[in-house]
């Protein structure tokens, strides 16, 4: 029997309501279409003003619940977006494509992220009206603490996000610094509002996961119990390749984001949306949620997947059913 969700049924604040725009959010997306084209930024916009759905990310902020962890994790993550960048050294590093990729490890070792990739920069993965010049894209996974997570949607859960977005930034700035003191211009990326870059498709190409129902990446090792930053740059580092642990059929046959969504914002099959079949959550019903609960994150924290240590062994018995099908 399914554990529908206990935050059932939910009635969106009538104050955030009077802001919703004429457009919906899932017609910016760009669900229902079948030509493929660039996404469209429709929220985390770095400028509130220049997007339909602006005012409703003023009321986020405006919105948030006076509780001392979220202050406290939002105080430190604006101190690691202030913080400068290296100088941009004069003379440039040389090494082979796989060395530079090879030393990405350094930053996983040192417990600055637990996972990086590397992909060659898309134009398909940059927001309409914007460009981004550089070749490569590193990405950058952080691991939420579950226990913290699992709160969701409580403030704690919350503050756990911002955490790891500063903890993401702060990865995101080192990596950049670390080019730039060799001599290669480097670009921090860092969630929620990324400006240019969506953030999945890279991260999906270079081995960082695959998208699950929850609209979500799902990982063998974190789960979905992670988040993303990025480096944008030219050196000449060495694409990882993407992985399939699973994931995809393991989600048509898993409802339990699904029952945990309090607005009912997941769907059971996957949608047409810019040209391309694939897992979808509607907009117009995750945001008011989402917004009055500082950022949700229950389907993330429920995914089977996300409990520490289960992952693997998912990705393992996964496999073992893809051989046992193929060999018949």
């Amino acid at each position: 029997m399914p554990r529908i969700s206990p935050y059932r049924p939910f009635t969106p604040d009538p104050d955030q309501m009077q802001l919703w725009p004429d457009v919906s959010g899932n017609r910016i997306n760009g669900l229902g279409e079948t030509t493929r084209r660039r996404p469209r930024l429709v929220y985390w916009a770095p400028d509130p003003d220049t997007i339909p759905h602006g005012a409703m990310q003023r009321w986020f902020y405006a919105a948030a619940p006076d509780h001392p962890a979220l202050h406290a994790a939002r105080r430190d993550r604006q101190k690691v977006l202030d913080a400068p960048l290296a100088d941009l050294a004069k003379t440039r590093e040389d090494r082979a494509p796989e060395a530079w990729t090879a030393a990405l490890d350094d930053f996983v070792r040192d417990g600055h992220c637990e996972m990086t990739g590397v992909a060659e920069m898309s134009p398909e993965w940059v927001f309409e009206g914007h460009e981004i010049s550089q070749s490569r894209v590193i990405m950058l996974a952080v691991r939420h603490d579950h226990e913290r997570l699992s709160q969701a949607p409580e403030p704690e859960a919350g503050a756990e996000v911002v955490r790891q977005y500063g903890r993401a930034a702060g990865a995101a700035k080192s990596v950049a610094s670390w080019l730039r003191a060799r001599g290669w211009e480097a670009q921090p990326v860092t969630g929620p509002m990324t400006g240019a870059l969506a953030l999945i498709p890279p991260a999906i190409a270079c081995g960082l996961g695959e998208l699950g129902k929850h609209g979500s990446l799902i990982n063998a090792e974190l789960g979905s119990n992670f988040r993303l930053a990025a480096v944008l740059t030219d050196a000449p580092f060495a694409p990882t390749p993407p992985r399939k642990p699973g994931v995809d059929d393991f989600c048509l046959n898993c409802r339990i984001c699904e029952d945990a969504c309090p607005p009912e914002a997941i769907s059971q099959e996957k949608q047409t949306v810019r040209g391309e079949e694939k897992w979808y959550v509607d907009f117009d019903r995750c945001l008011p949620f989402f917004n009055e609960t500082q950022g949700c994150a229950v389907c993330i924290a429920v995914c089977p997947w996300s409990r520490p240590g289960v992952g693997q062994t998912l990705a393992a018995k996964l496999a073992r059913r893809r051989d046992r099908t193929a060999a018949e």
